[in-house]
């Protein structure tokens, strides 16, 4: 702990200094101006120290630079603006006194000095530097602990699928570091793929903890049961036991989920209360992947409907969560039926998936998560 006692008159210095080191404060450094402190503190480097300094007993009437400007330009700086600063001061204006607390003085006392006064506040300073430390270590931990779980979570994600008869390519823009949207692909043979779409409730903590759930168990029911129908009616399942036997513990999510066939030029597939998404079959029929059961999770038992889509040569198809639409405009059906238009021209690969739906401006400070998936499909 680092007191410094910052005052052009070297007699006050001396007596404050006697008086801290009886009490037993002995890390404490007398400096004589603004500049002096500024030195100490290394205020203009790039990353200052501080020093490790606590508190700063602080003149206001010196030369040059006076106690206000100098707390001033120490409060602005990031990282030494949780130093304390009482203000030391005979002036008894009280406007001054005013703007010397209003711009980050946490107290101050008056001349001549109290001996008895002055270690009670300095006590008081000295509690509430320490309440931000700890405030501090919690914040650094806490950011520790989301960065740590934002990696788990992207690195949960599928890669780009880049094969002859198959590719796969997204756009993934998270409102935040954790996110409630999650997609995923699996091969299941040479010409079998399992993919899925989803769309937590919510974004956040609370939704990326229920996504990087879902996941774990996503992964074993397509690889164990494959079937559309029968993976959505197993993760319905297990988001169901999240609640625990309490009606107001409900979690759910929508998806899209399918099985491409590029052998049999066949698509199956379940939508679960997702927005519909769109194949566009032989470059000439486009086709909604209309929903076939509510959301995950709201129910103990749903009711399932698989659906089929046949095709010849090949297909596209496109898959995206609500979060697109709402960036496109501020009605979705009217950002739904541009986005068939879309579809339904070429569109430019050279650029991301999301750059053919939205401008860079639309991308930026979205309100919810967003995901755009395209895949397209050759026969085998």
């Amino acid at each position: 702990m680092t007191i410094l006692l910052v005052d052009d008159n070297q007699v006050n210095l001396f007596v404050i200094e006697k008086v801290l080191k009886n009490a037993g404060y002995d890390n404490c450094v007398s400096l004589t101006s603004a500049y002096g402190l500024f030195d100490y503190l290394q205020l203009d480097a790039p990353n200052p120290t501080g020093n490790s300094v606590d508190l700063i007993l602080l003149d206001i009437m010196m030369p040059e630079i006076d106690g206000i400007e100098a707390c001033k330009r120490i409060k602005q700086n990031e990282q030494l603006k949780d130093i304390q600063i009482i203000f030391v001061t005979a002036l008894e204006d009280k406007n001054k006194l005013a703007e010397a607390l209003d711009i980050g003085g946490v107290d101050y006392i008056t001349k001549p000095i109290n001996k008895t006064e002055l270690l009670a506040r300095i006590r008081v300073a000295l509690r509430l530097k320490a309440e931000l430390d700890w405030h501090t270590q919690q914040e650094k931990k806490i950011q520790y602990e989301l960065d740590l779980a934002t990696h788990v979570q992207r690195s949960l994600l599928s890669a780009p699928l880049n094969e002859a008869n198959i590719q796969i390519e997204v756009s993934y823009l998270p409102s935040s570091n954790l996110a409630g949207d999650m997609y995923y692909w699996h091969k299941i043979d040479d010409h079998r793929y399992a993919i899925i779409l989803l769309d937590m409730m919510g974004h956040g903590i609370s939704a990326a903890l229920v996504c990087m759930f879902i996941s774990s168990v996503l992964r074993e029911a397509v690889k164990q049961l494959v079937d559309p129908e029968l993976v959505i009616k197993e993760l319905n399942r297990y988001m169901t036991l999240l609640r625990n036997g309490k009606e107001d513990n409900l979690f759910y999510f929508t998806a899209i989920y399918l099985v491409i066939d590029t052998k049999q030029k066949t698509i199956e597939y379940v939508n679960a209360g997702h927005p519909s998404g769109y194949a566009l079959v032989d470059e000439k029929t486009l086709v909604p992947l209309k929903r076939g059961s509510c959301a995950v999770g709201f129910f103990d038992e749903i009711d399932v409907q698989r659906q089929f889509i046949q095709y010849n040569e090949d297909v596209q198809i496109i898959l995206y969560t609500d979060g697109v639409l709402e960036a496109m405009g501020p009605c979705e059906m009217e950002s739904e039926k541009h986005l068939q238009t879309l579809i339904s021209t070429e569109w430019d690969y050279s650029q991301r998936i999301i750059d053919n739906l939205l401008s860079k401006e639309k991308q930026e400070n979205q309100t919810d998560d967003m995901c755009v998936l395209m895949i397209q499909a050759q026969a085998t």
